[in-house]
């Protein structure tokens, strides 16, 4: 068994406490003036996937994140000691959880206008809503997650980070009692929940005319528009495309399938 800790600072009542870690490949030092409550101490992980593994630069980072890095370091962390402890995300994912997890997540930030409403179906761990919400504070998230485990972990991470842009929502996508709770918004997301015809008829009851879906998806996602096209435009959905969302720096690209709602 690897046991990684992670290089933090805490503030605590105006203390600084300091715990040696690391959550992913490279070393993590923080001062986390912007989360009000100590976090999870430690991280239990297995060893890297890889001989060398993949780091991402922090300047990277700086840029996708800006003043609000603080929030997502502090979120990696919990998803590498919280996130890994309740089985949201697998143990050998701690060495990719920014390129692969984090980063991809908040490269959809590139593709979502000022000020609008995203609801995340199946948001799970939190991924993509959460990075999201930190990425751009302007926006309206709500994540629907229907497993209390997960519910409870999302709960804790918005009042850690002090997420304010952010609602959790217990339950089904396809549930009437979800559609009437978070009401129709703007941009409907997802990340490795369904195949893509199951994700558009999901994703239809929380879309007006002119929303879109964008579901991120691996490199097949153009396979998956032709296989899934006629249900997709049968839920309601229009002009499927596939956009490729890129950042230098060792951050996986991201596929998103998106469509609009007529």
């Amino acid at each position: 068994m690897w046991i990684r800790l992670c290089i933090t600072l805490l503030h605590v009542d105006n203390i600084v406490v300091k715990a040696q870690s690391r959550c992913s490949s490279r070393r993590l030092r923080v001062a986390w003036e912007s989360v009000p409550r100590q976090l999870y101490p430690g991280c239990i992980v297995g060893p890297p996937l890889e001989e060398n593994p993949v780091t991402t630069p922090s300047s990277v980072i700086a840029e996708m994140f800006g003043e609000r890095t603080p929030l997502a370091d502090a979120y990696a962390h919990l998803l590498c000691t919280a996130g890994i402890e309740r089985g949201l995300i697998g143990p050998r994912e701690a060495d990719r959880i920014w390129n692969r997890h984090i980063l991809n997540s908040a490269l959809l930030a590139d593709i979502l206008p000022e000020g609008v409403s995203v609801a995340d179906i199946g948001s799970g761990a939190g991924l993509p809503g959460i990075p999201v919400a930190i990425a751009r504070p302007n926006l309206s998230v709500t994540l629907i997650e229907p497993l209390l485990r997960r519910v409870n972990f999302l709960h804790e991470v918005v009042s850690e980070l002090g997420l304010t842009n952010v609602t959790v929502v217990r339950g089904r996508a396809e549930e009437k009692s979800v559609h009437h709770e978070v009401g129709t918004v703007d941009y409907v997301t997802s990340r490795a929940v369904a195949p893509l015809a199951k994700l558009a008829k999901w994703s239809a009851p929380f879309a007006h005319s002119g929303s879109y879906l964008v579901a991120l998806k691996g490199s097949t996602a153009a396979e998956e528009i032709e296989r899934d096209g006629l249900l997709v435009g049968k839920a309601g959905w229009r002009k499927e495309e596939v956009v490729q969302l890129h950042r230098d720096g060792g951050v996986e690209d991201t596929y998103v399938i998106r469509a609009i709602h007529i």
